[in-house]
Formats: structure tokens, sequence, C-alpha cells
């Protein structure tokens, strides 16, 4: 197919799991950008207060908020906790998708070699990094492969993402916007602006 790179498809796939996972009344932070009540007679249903992990354990789950807040960490904008990535990879997890079959083992490979949670921020970081060097076992690369892709996906799938990108979606427009770049020479073929 024309236009369809792997990159290209794997986007799509992501944009289609993420539309998925945002139906899902249990999450307490995860909110998906592109969310909208289906049916206008049905009250919104109020978040929990806390998510209940579906497929991780509760330490398992911990030690994913864990990591994903230190690949997108809370600076000057919100990190991977206040978006709630952690619930969207156990939501993922649960619902079948056998990208995050391989997540336990890594979990469980963390803690072979010491107890994760019981380290002090530097030392996680240090285990992390140990992980993803490409000098280090195979299986601890693919791990933080697998935890780093689902991070980035459930951040920028995720409101709190998008407007970090500034997302013009999100914006409510009376009109439709003015093209941004009108010299552009492909965009010479068509109509004036109706205003």
């Amino acid at each position: 197919m024309a236009n369809q790179s792997p990159d290209r498809r794997r986007v799509l796939e992501m944009l289609a799991k993420a539309a998925v996972a945002s139906q899902f009344p249990g999450f307490s932070r995860w909110v998906f950008a592109a969310e909208h009540q289906h049916n206008p007679d049905k009250p919104i249903q109020p978040k929990p207060a806390d998510y209940q992990p579906q497929f991780f354990n509760p330490a398992e789950y911990r030690t994913i908020e864990v990591l994903t807040e230190m690949i997108i960490p809370t600076d000057e904008s919100p990190g991977a906790k206040e978006a709630g990535v952690a619930e969207f990879i156990d939501f993922m997890a649960a619902h079948g998708d056998e990208d995050l079959v391989p997540m336990r083992a890594g979990l469980r490979l963390l803690d072979a070699k010491s107890r994760f949670l019981d380290l002090q921020p530097a030392e996680q970081e240090e285990l992390l990094k140990s992980l993803a060097d490409k000098k280090g076992a195979p299986e601890g690369q693919a791990f933080f492969k697998l935890i780093r892709r689902y991070t980035v996906m459930g951040y920028y799938t995720g409101r709190v993402g998008l407007e970090e990108l500034s997302y013009p979606g999100l914006e409510f427009y009376s009109q439709s916007p003015e093209c941004p770049h009108k010299d552009d020479p492909e965009h010479r073929h068509l109509p004036p602006a109706r205003i």
C-alpha cells in the first residue's frame, strides 16, 4: 500500500488501540484525547478515585508507575504519572495486547537484579540504564524498548500528551482555521478560503 511504511502502520495501530481503551470507565487518570460520549441521554460517569490494576499485581503496577515516570518525568509539564500511563499499560495488557506479554518477564528481571522498588531513585536510574545499554543482555534491552514504547504511546495518545504537543484537534473552532502555510506551491491549486 502506498504511504504505508511500518512506522505509519504502527502509529495507526497505536491510535486504534488508544481509541478502544478510551471506552473503559475504570481509568482514574488516563484520558484519550478524542474521547466522546456515545449516549447523550446517559450521564457522564465520574472517574474512580484510584485505578484498580487488572493484569499486573500491585507491586508490578507500582514498578510500572515508577518506570514510566522515569521515562517521561514531571518537570514544568505533567509526566507519565499524571497522565495515567501505567493505567493505560495495565489496561492494554489485560485486554489481550500480545506485545505486552514479555512485560512481566522484564519486571521479574528487574527484581532479580535487585528489588527495584526498594532502591533509591539514583540506583533505579542506574539499573534502568544498564538494561537499556546495547552491551547488556538482549532481554533487558527488549524490556526497556517495550516499556519505553508503551510509555510514549500512553502519554501521547492521552489528553496530557496531546496538550503538550499543542494538538489542534483539541481546540474548538467556530469556523475552520486558515491553512498556516498558504504560500506552499503544493497548495496553489486550492480555491481561496471562504469567509
